[in-house]
């Protein structure tokens, strides 16, 4: 059976970064499992799997635009120092934000400086192109 409209694939893969940088790897013992068309996976991959069976090898590159998209400026909002607990001023770190609709929005903080914080919103693989590797175990 080839993946098509509908498919319930299992895949093990490992995902990496141009800066060699592994980011997630699922096994065969915790595969990924996913229905194909249904947009559980980013846009680039599920087409790239997209006819391919069981026990056949992908190796493939997905530019951001593909993926999760490119950085968006606007994502980084900058806020006034007072607005962040103290605790929570450090680069890297993440926190959750309410949005103006009242939902949940992750952020990394990006930059501090005496005045502000800058949190970025963008997705944290945005502008990455990511690089996938690994076996279809499955298709259903």
């Amino acid at each position: 059976m080839i993946i098509s409209q509908g498919s319930t694939v299992t895949i093990a893969y490992t995902l990496t970064l141009d800066s060699g940088e592994t980011v997630e790897v699922s096994t065969d013992q915790a595969p990924l499992i996913y229905t194909h068309g249904e947009e559980q996976l980013i846009f680039g991959l599920e087409q790239a799997l997209a006819g391919k069976k069981a026990g056949d090898f992908f190796k493939l590159s997905v530019q951001p635009k593909d993926g999760y998209g490119a950085v968006i400026e606007e994502a980084l909002i900058e806020v006034p120092l007072s607005h962040v607990p103290e605790e929570a001023r450090q680069p890297g770190l993440m926190l959750t934000a309410v949005g103006p609709e009242g939902q949940e929005l992750q952020g990394v903080v990006a930059d501090i400086n005496e005045a502000t914080v800058t949190i970025d919103f963008n997705h944290p693989l945005a502008g990455q192109v990511l690089h996938f590797e690994g076996t279809i175990l499955k298709v259903e």
